[in-house]
């Protein structure tokens, strides 16, 4: 067999100094297994892609008859594609009336900073605010707005005139004034540490800023398609978004973002000029194949109910004097050591007791558990046990 891992190594970019590096040949449900032959049960799920699990049959056989069919054709926007047409239509349907249109993008990253566009076509502002220790992807615009210094310093200037309000604190609100664009929000704060909002925080930001005229854009890349056991979260606040920013388990397991607004907001992109956001690879027929057949399977299954169900059952069992706090929702959940070594060590003998777990890079007291929403009651029990055997 040849050297992976000394090619991998030696040819591929590296993002850190010491990844995993596991070497797997296969994923299935909610279990990969590397080529040594060991399995490991996935508390990691792609950081929130794999939301149906690895492989469901229903997404591989949509994967395969799309491919018998066709592939890429033509850029985003010009031949009707039943994909496209059919996964837009589905989402429209699940989704408030004012947020009736989907562009599909590459990726999350990709999806905020066409929002971030729109935002200021509609307005015709510059002005863009984001919330302290949010996380919205690693491109200028994303990282504009994206509160983390760290991930910042190395790649200024950013984008001007942008700011950041504090995450759920009312005081700041007065800080979102008629100069603004857009505010753009994650519902449940991911990277740092899985923060949750009051639910009257996000109700009196959605009044402000339509007191001011600034869209309210959130952040469901990592939120959306059931993970937090509704399947949207801004659906627990009772608000509803001018944009609404999809990614991650958007794709079914394939590379896919979106960005989803009213008809009369994304008309605008259309002319002066023709154009105004273009992808070649956007709504690719692949992933949107696999992302609609993913998105029935998560409806026809109850998953968005199972993860409300093992989320509450992983608050109960991570239950150790060394676990400071377990926070989040559905399975979405960060479980705070207080302790960055010792994070790193619990993730380390989670691994060598055969259950993957990943960290936070922006808070790394704490680590991360977003396993397939499929996980059984078995495998909650068998990860909570691996935990617990690791801290003691």
């Amino acid at each position: 067999m040849k050297d992976l891992l000394g090619a991998f190594r030696a040819h591929l970019a590296q993002t850190g100094p010491t990844p995993i590096a596991l070497d797997i040949v296969h994923a299935e449900g909610c279990h990969l297994t590397a080529r040594d032959g060991r399995r490991y049960l996935d508390l990691v799920a792609g950081l929130a892609v794999n939301n149906t699990g690895h492989r469901h049959p229903r997404v591989v056989q949509a994967i395969k008859d799309q491919c018998d069919r066709y592939l890429h054709v033509i850029p985003y926007g010009e031949f009707v594609q039943a994909p496209q047409v059919l996964y837009a239509e589905r989402l429209a349907s699940l989704l408030p009336p004012q947020l009736n249109c989907t562009y599909f993008v590459n990726s999350g990253t990709e999806a905020i900073e066409a929002a971030v566009k729109l935002a200021k076509r509609i307005t015709g502002r510059t002005r863009l605010l984001g919330c302290r220790r949010s996380y919205h992807g690693s491109t200028h615009g994303s990282l504009s707005l994206t509160d983390n210094e760290a991930k910042k310093y190395r790649n200024r200037p950013l984008l001007p005139d942008v700011a950041h309000i504090t995450f759920n604190a009312a005081g700041d609100l007065a800080l979102i004034t008629d100069e603004a664009a857009c505010v753009v929000v994650e519902p449940i704060q991911g990277d740092s540490g899985v923060r949750l909002p009051d639910p009257g925080w996000m109700q009196a930001l959605r009044e402000r800023c339509m007191e001011v005229g600034a869209l309210l854009v959130l952040d469901e890349v990592q939120t959306g398609f059931g993970r937090t056991g509704t399947l949207f979260a801004f659906e627990r606040f009772g608000v509803v978004p001018d944009i609404l920013v999809l990614g991650k388990a958007l794709g079914g397991g394939l590379p896919m973002g979106a960005f989803v607004s009213s008809q009369a907001h994304m008309a605008l992109l259309t002319h002066d000029p023709v154009l105004g956001h273009i992808t070649t690879f956007g709504g690719h027929p692949l992933p949107c194949a696999a992302g609609l057949a993913a998105l029935e399977v998560l409806l026809d299954e109850g998953l968005v109910a199972n993860a409300a169900h093992m989320g509450a059952l992983f608050k109960q069992l991570l239950v150790h004097p060394r676990i400071a706090e377990v926070r989040g929702e559905g399975l979405m959940l960060a479980v705070d050591l207080g302790d960055a070594d010792l994070v790193q060590h619990v993730v380390k003998a989670c691994l060598d007791r055969g259950v993957l777990g990943f960290w936070f890079l922006s808070c790394p007291t704490a680590f991360r558990i977003a396993p397939p929403l499929c996980i059984t009651e078995e495998q909650v029990r068998e990860a909570c046990s691996a935990v617990c055997d690791a801290l003691r």
